[in-house]
């Protein structure tokens, strides 16, 4: 019975620690939402340990997680991540990267949502050479919005 005790007690611990050190890379799990004056809704992200924004999202109404970074182009959804999206592959183009040029397949997505904010007919690359399991959110998505970045947080906000 004190094995089980232990195996138990180690267990919830283990539980514990992991909703943690994930809580440490995205501080966005559940996403801030304000409004302003005029009734806009803001999308508030607080930069995780490293200083990135990562935040809960959908594609086409199935949740991922998002890396935003703005020095890219288009949404790149690693193709493992393309797959369970059930996306279909483009034409097949090359793209420059901090690793050099790649071979991407472009790809549309009806709907891309973080927070209270949604858009539609988005332009992404499918990139068979991702292994993370974030989606680096780039600008065919946040060209749309105003950013707005101070004391840790990023502010979205869809302009009227």
């Amino acid at each position: 019975m004190v094995y089980l005790a232990w195996i138990l007690f180690l267990g919830i611990l283990t539980m514990a620690f992991t909703k943690y050190l994930d809580r440490q890379n995205n501080p966005n799990q559940e996403i801030a939402i304000q409004y302003d004056v005029d009734k806009i809704a803001e999308v508030i992200l607080q930069a995780n340990r490293q200083g990135h924004y990562l935040a809960n999202g959908n594609i086409n109404g199935q949740a991922v997680t998002f890396l935003l970074d703005t020095g890219a182009t288009h949404i790149s959804i690693p193709e493992k991540i393309a797959k369970r999206l059930k996306l279909t592959k483009g034409f097949p183009m090359k793209v420059s990267t901090a690793n050099g040029m790649i071979t991407v397949y472009d790809t549309r997505l009806d709907s891309v949502g973080i927070g209270a904010i949604t858009l539609h007919d988005i332009r992404a690359n499918i990139n068979p050479y991702m292994k993370s399991n974030e989606i680096l959110l780039g600008m065919s998505f946040m060209k749309h919005l105003e950013l707005i970045q101070r004391n840790g947080q990023l502010i979205l906000k869809f302009p009227p």
